[in-house]
Parts: structure tokens; C-alpha cells; sequence
């Protein structure tokens, strides 16, 4: 992407994340094909609030088990309390309690690309911090409407200490 068609970046928060415990559909995508991620969040959205042990109203997009090659996994989740009923056809993700940087996104999530572009593309090699080698999650809470695709989330990019 240019530099036009990045988006405008806010400064980020930092926080320190907890551990989580999310339970979800998870699918495989090459790195120039991520094609599938809407029709997977429509699979997901029939098991979100009815899944056992449901923490909150808050659902996770978590990019995951990236390769050299940019192909990675994705997880739509919920946070759970413990797995012991996570329905089997479900998969379920530990992360660890981590450092993140903390973007707001507020306009479609149609958009995120260019967001995505703006965090990866600009303000990692320029702010001086390193990645960790760590999921990075997409943050839905309540005020994200999964009809409309507005109401804005955030992107939790994990760095090192």
C-alpha cells in the first residue's frame, strides 16, 4: 500500500494483557488469500453468548501460528472461563498475559486492511518497539454491531518488554 492509502493512526495505548482462555472456530489462511474470515465470523456469531462458560459480550479475531512465508491461522473466539465444556467442535487458544499496543479502529471493519497496513507498515518500524512472538488479537466489544460491521474495535499488537 502507499502511504495514502494507509490509515490515520492514533496513538496507541499500552497495556499489560491477562491471560486468556478462548474458545472459537479456527481456520488456516495462505497469506494472499484471507478471503474466508467474514463467512467464518458468520459460522462463529450462531455459537457467540450460547458458548459454556462464556466470560463477557466481547468477541477476539486472534492472528496465530504465522509462518515465514505470512500464511497464519485465525481464531473468531469468546474468552471463557475454562475448557472442561467447550463444545468438541470448537478449538480452543491459551494465550499468555503479554504487553500489547493498543489501536483504535472506528470506522468499517471492511476497512481493517488499511489499519493493519498503517500498524505493520509504518508504526512498528517507527516506533522503536519489537514485536513479540505472540498472537495478535482484534478486540469486538459490545458497542461493535457484527450486522453493520460499525461500532469499531481495537488491534492489540503484541511487543517485548
Amino acid at each position: 500500500m502507499t502511504q495514502q492509502q494507509l490509515a490515520k493512526l492514533e496513538p496507541p495505548r499500552f497495556e499489560q494483557g491477562k491471560e486468556l482462555l478462548l474458545a472459537g472456530i479456527d481456520a488456516r489462511y495462505k497469506c494472499d488469500d484471507k478471503a474466508g474470515i467474514p463467512a467464518q465470523w458468520q459460522r462463529f456469531l450462531s455459537y457467540f453468548g450460547h458458548i459454556p462458560d462464556q466470560v463477557d459480550n466481547v468477541a477476539y479475531g486472534v492472528v496465530h501460528n504465522v509462518d515465514d512465508a505470512g500464511n497464519m491461522e485465525y481464531l473468531c473466539a469468546a474468552q471463557v472461563r475454562d475448557f472442561s465444556r467447550t463444545p468438541p467442535e470448537l478449538s480452543t487458544l491459551r494465550i499468555g498475559a503479554q504487553r500489547y499496543a493498543i489501536f483504535k479502529h472506528r470506522d468499517h471493519v471492511s476497512t481493517i486492511g488499511s489499519t493493519l497496513a498503517a500498524i505493520w507498515g509504518r508504526w512498528v518500524p517507527e516506533s522503536g518497539y519489537q514485536v513479540a512472538d505472540a498472537p495478535t488479537l482484534e478486540v469486538y466489544g459490545p458497542e461493535f454491531d457484527s450486522k453493520t460491521g460499525e461500532g469499531g474495535f481495537e488491534v492489540w499488537v503484541p511487543i517485548k518488554h
